[in-house]
């Protein structure tokens, strides 16, 4: 019997080329500092092929693929419930159910968005489509679009705050999934 090992293909490989030499170079430049060519050149391909890869610079620290398992999360949560906390336990359920993300690397992307004022503001209008997701899942089921958006807001202000704590402790300590449940803890009052 053999065991099959995953050999990268060179899309995964390219790919994690960009991400490392970007970071590297945002960590030691600084993200306003680092230019798209410098990270091409560093990783041995073109400008072209970055933007096959990332629309723009900032898209290779602020990629979000969990929206859909958000807002199903939610929609599992019990209508009875009132939507802010339907919205802050789907969360919570959703990143309990997700494996824990290769920490090192993305506590290095947080760490930077965080540290990098411009960038703050691209995190706020990157979950601008997680908002809009999870307010159209609360309408969808009977929330009032003004509850829907103050619930979707609030739980979102509290994500970001636990990725911004997570990142920026320097011992390394704890798991990001830790640290959404414990931003999460601060806003999710019990409700029976």
């Amino acid at each position: 019997m053999t065991i099959e090992t995953h050999r990268p293909t060179k899309r995964e490989r390219t790919l994690a080329a960009l991400l490392e030499h970007g970071l590297d170079l945002f960590e030691r430049q600084g993200y306003d500092q680092t230019t798209v060519a410098q990270i091409a050149r560093a990783a041995g391909v073109t400008e072209m092929t970055f933007f096959r890869y990332f629309p723009a610079k900032e898209h290779l620290l602020l990629d979000d693929p969990y929206d859909p398992v958000l807002t199903a999360a939610i929609a599992e949560q019990p209508r009875t419930l009132p939507p802010f906390v339907r919205a802050a336990r789907g969360l919570r359920a959703a990143w309990r159910a997700l494996p824990e993300p290769e920490t090192p690397v993305i506590r290095r992307r947080v760490r930077i968005v965080a540290r990098t004022p411009a960038l703050r503001g691209a995190m706020w209008r990157s979950t601008g489509n997680t908002e809009r997701a999870i307010v159209d899942r609360l309408v969808a089921d009977g929330t009032s679009p003004e509850q829907a958006r103050v619930a979707a807001a609030s739980v979102l202000a509290a994500l970001v705050a636990g990725l911004y704590s997570w990142a920026d402790d320097e011992g390394d300590t704890g798991t990001l999934a830790d640290a959404i449940e414990h931003a999460l803890d601060v806003i999710d009052v019990c409700h029976d």
